[in-house]
């Protein structure tokens, strides 16, 4: 029996006969099948078994099996499907964000470990060349399939890739298909290729420009996604294009995930000139589409910028021309929904917020992200019974979604249902390894209930994860004041706080520490700072706690 998951730097085995093989190996070079190759060979072998055996498992990842392996759709039809699958290419407007990849990995593990005979191997050779999709994908494999029941045995080396000599046209064709599933790596490298292979400024070059661009921003390659951009911008004149290239070069700014690097004022140039060119759009309708689209992302920078009267007064103009489009564009229309909602219930506006939410999730119910959004705010409104529901429903309309795991712990801790929550919260853990949030949650929840050890050593797995996470300092130091171990709890807490000095709970939890020390002069001193950062409740009690201690009351 094979007890172990191996990936190997160098060739494969010359022989693989000692080896229970469950399918013959996988030569995993991405220039074979693209994206999903190995998948796509693993799933041939095991979904037509899967259909004859128990087809109720095929149609729970319906989503993950037709993404991976496209030649298997005549055989799994689409039972949860966006309605963006039947429309025209220029009205599927959202391209999946990068973590689709994982949502889809982890419910195609899912399946090969129900479906799957136990105690065979899975080989795979050439890795080193493999799409990051594969190479995902073995790696969930490898950590959700005990190797007793699948053993992952990988090699990175492998005989020669074919090389690849498909036109213009035919690359298109790929890009297309990666651009609709999320395979953004993919996009950027077909692309280039494509745009190499294609007359500058023609259609066919400026389909791929858009895509590729895309891709580039979306995986965070921003330099290369702006030099693309700027190309569009030399080689044509088309206004559409023009337009575009001007929002492109726009969210690159307003987008990026770390603020610091954000430049708001130079997005708004670039969306000031968008919407300048769009209004010179000869087409009414093209106008009206591609006018709201450029004000809903002026709105982005408008609520960025805190001003979220005007970042309404866009969304509500984008929205107005979207009703001149006459049932077209239904998902443009299902966007602007779901930003007014989040726009108004930042103003407090929660009912409208609800509605507007309500109006988004009908255009496309088959759209998780929306529920997940209305849910938490259901949650902030003290309603988890209503956030719950949200969730469940963005659940069973997406291959796994750990940010539904996560905020299902939260309305179910709201509930009192903590047993649930712990599992939730464990699971979230399973399917994202990185995801911080659900360490600190889940180490706190359990330092809650005393269960003291079993904290520490989510907290040690969190720090593995996330070495020098505040949140997880801050755990680990309320668990190391529940065993007495103060010198470890104090240097705990100290890092925490000089790694963010604004953590509330940090200054609070180090003052019990310090109270329990006996000096409560620290103590009263760590709340005031705690209360500075946020005046709540138990923060002013505790601080008047310790100055009665303090005072010799």
């Amino acid at each position: 029996m094979i007890e172990q998951h191996r990936w190997v730097e160098g060739a494969p085995p010359a022989r693989w006969e000692p080896l229970p093989l469950l399918l013959p190996p996988i030569d995993g070079h991405r220039a074979l099948r693209g994206p999903y190759t190995v998948a796509s060979a693993l799933l041939d072998h095991l979904v037509p078994r899967a259909l004859e055996r128990s087809p109720e498992l095929v149609a729970r990842h319906d989503i993950e099996i037709r993404a991976a392996a496209p030649g298997l759709r005549d055989r799994v039809p689409a039972i949860r499907q966006t309605i963006d699958a039947d429309l025209p290419d220029d009205e599927r407007i959202l391209v999946p964000a990068p973590r689709r990849t994982l949502r889809l990995a982890n419910g195609l593990a899912e399946f090969v470990r129900a479906a799957v005979t136990p105690g065979s191997v899975l080989a795979v050779h050439n890795a080193a060349g493999a799409d990051p999709t594969d190479t995902e994908l073995l790696a969930v494999l490898a950590r959700r399939i005990p190797p007793e029941t699948l053993a992952v045995q990988v090699w990175t080396q492998g005989p020669p890739a074919p090389r690849d000599s498909r036109t213009a046209a035919e690359l298109w064709q790929a890009v297309d298909h990666c651009t609709r599933e999320g395979f953004l790596h993919a996009v950027a490298e077909l692309g280039e290729r494509g745009l190499a292979r294609s007359e500058p400024g023609g259609r066919l070059w400026w389909n791929l420009a858009q895509r590729t661009a895309t891709a580039l921003g979306g995986l965070g390659r921003r330099e290369q996604a702006a030099e693309l951009w700027e190309r569009v911008r030399r080689t044509s004149q088309d206004p559409a294009m023009h337009a575009a290239s001007a929002y492109g070069l726009a969210m690159l700014d307003a987008r990026d995930p770390d603020p610091r690097r954000r430049d708001l004022g130079r997005a708004r140039g670039w969306l000031n000139e968008a919407i300048a060119v769009s209004t010179l759009l000869p087409d009414p309708a093209e106008r009206a589409f591609k006018l709201g689209f450029d004000r809903n992302g002026l709105a982005l920078v408008e609520f960025r910028e805190g001003r979220l009267d005007r970042a309404l007064d866009l969304v509500n103009s984008a929205l107005d021309l979207a009703a001149t489009l006459a049932g077209r564009h239904p998902v443009h229309r299902m966007v602007l929904l779901a930003n007014r909602a989040q726009l108004l219930a930042a103003q407090g506006h929660t009912k409208e917020a609800l509605d507007d939410y309500g109006a988004a999730i009908a255009v496309d119910p088959a759209f998780p992200d929306h529920y997940v959004d209305r849910g938490n705010l259901w949650l902030k409104l003290g309603r988890p019974e209503e956030a719950l529901a949200d969730y469940e429903s963005a659940l069973r309309t997406s291959p796994p979604l750990p940010e539904a795991y996560y905020n299902r712990a939260e309305a179910r801790i709201a509930l009192d249902d903590l047993d649930a929550a712990l599992d939730d919260l464990a699971h979230v853990i399973e399917l994202d390894p990185g995801y911080t949030d659900a360490y600190v949650n889940l180490a706190g929840l359990l330092a809650g209930l005393e269960r003291d050890e079993e904290a520490r050593e989510t907290v040690v797995a969190g720090l593995a994860a996330a070495p020098g996470d505040p949140h997880l300092l801050a755990v680990l130091g309320q668990v190391e004041t529940a065993a007495g171990d103060f010198a470890a709890a104090q240097a705990a807490f100290d890092q925490a706080i000089e790694a963010a000095p604004r953590l509330a709970e940090a200054w609070a939890n180090r003052a019990i520490l310090r109270y329990e020390q006996g000096d409560h002069a620290g103590a009263v001193a760590d709340l005031d700072r705690a209360i500075e950062i946020d005046p709540r409740a138990d923060f002013r009690q505790n601080r008047d706690v310790a100055l009665r201690a303090m005072m010799g009351g």
